[in-house]
């Protein structure tokens, strides 16, 4: 009799503790989000009813909450950091696309400038280190292909991916656009300590993008005509071929010294970025540049995500 009574004494007992620790792991996981009775109802279900499975999912939970709590205590004490949170930026597809233009434009200048200036001896230099005249202008037509490749290419990812409309809607120019180039030149002169707030696109990224764009157009269309001259002399004037010829040869110097002289700038020598903006890489961007760098698009990413977490 007195056996069986310190059985019944010794279950009350653990039903209780359980009962105490099942109230406090609510409390840690929905806080007051469940009000006291249905925190009540809930582990009067988990004991009363005997729902096994749900105790031993919360038994789980309560374990990882705790190893987690653990390390993160652990690190603290070691003076570490989490990892900071990445976002992606930049998919797959545009880092190819990307690679693919600036090899195809790399390879156009070192070919297309010592004919420009042909009569200069590093020109001569650069055709003899490159095996000769006709090497050099092979080099340059497939450095063509894959530029002409590449822009009738994006052309159909902007038409046709989702990704590629929503990127080309946010790289259109508008009237914020130019209260930030002038918010950005009142910074710069010290006369305001306000930065512009950028979304996921700059007016320098704009600036850059329409420009490859504008650029492209010449360049390609110019370039064909050149590529084939007695298809386009037939069709044309003598002068048509003549305003090609001067339009690829200057387009060409314009776009190398806008590529040196602005975008590798931006994306390499800038003191904030050197050596490498990592993002045409990686296609990611830390939460710490994020909020530097496009804290309007970073914001509407977290919007997003509180507003998946409360649904």
């Amino acid at each position: 009799m007195a056996e069986e009574e310190r059985k019944d004494q010794g279950q009350t007992q653990n039903e209780a503790e359980a009962r105490l620790q099942l109230e406090r792991l609510l409390d840690a996981l929905v806080g007051q989000s469940l009000p006291q009775g249905g925190r009540q109802e809930l582990v009067r279900q988990v004991l009363e009813e005997r729902r096994p499975g749900m105790a031993a999912d919360l038994e789980a939970l309560a374990s990882r909450l705790r190893e987690e709590v653990a390390q993160e205590v652990e690190r603290r004490a070691q003076g570490e950091s989490a990892p900071p949170r990445q976002y992606l930026r930049f998919s797959l597809n545009f880092r190819i696309q990307h690679a693919v233009l600036f090899s195809s434009c790399i390879a156009l200048i070192l070919t297309g400038l010592p004919i420009k200036f042909h009569d200069t001896g590093w020109a001569a230099s650069m055709f003899s280190l490159m095996g000769g005249i006709q090497t050099s202008a092979l080099i340059h037509r497939i450095g063509a292909v894959g530029l002409i490749g590449v822009g009738l290419y994006h052309l159909l990812y902007t038409g046709v991916l989702a990704e590629g409309r929503r990127n080309f809607l946010a790289l259109i120019p508008g009237p914020k656009d130019l209260r930030d180039c002038w918010l950005m030149i009142r910074f710069f002169l010290g006369r305001t300590e306000e930065r512009p707030r950028f979304g996921r696109f700059s007016y320098v990224e704009k600036f850059d993008y329409w420009a490859v764009y504008w650029g492209m157009i010449i360049m390609c269309g110019s370039g064909l005509m050149l590529w084939f001259e007695n298809q386009t002399m037939r069709l044309f004037p003598k002068y048509i071929f003549d305003i090609a010829k001067e339009a690829h040869s200057d387009e060409a110097l314009l776009a190398t010294l806008a590529i040196i002289i602005w975008h590798f700038y931006n994306v390499h020598f800038n003191p904030h970025k050197f050596p490498m903006n990592k993002a045409w890489l990686t296609g990611r961007l830390s939460e710490e540049e994020m909020r530097h760098e496009h804290p309007l698009e970073l914001e509407e990413i977290q919007g997003r995500g509180q507003a998946e977490e409360e649904r």
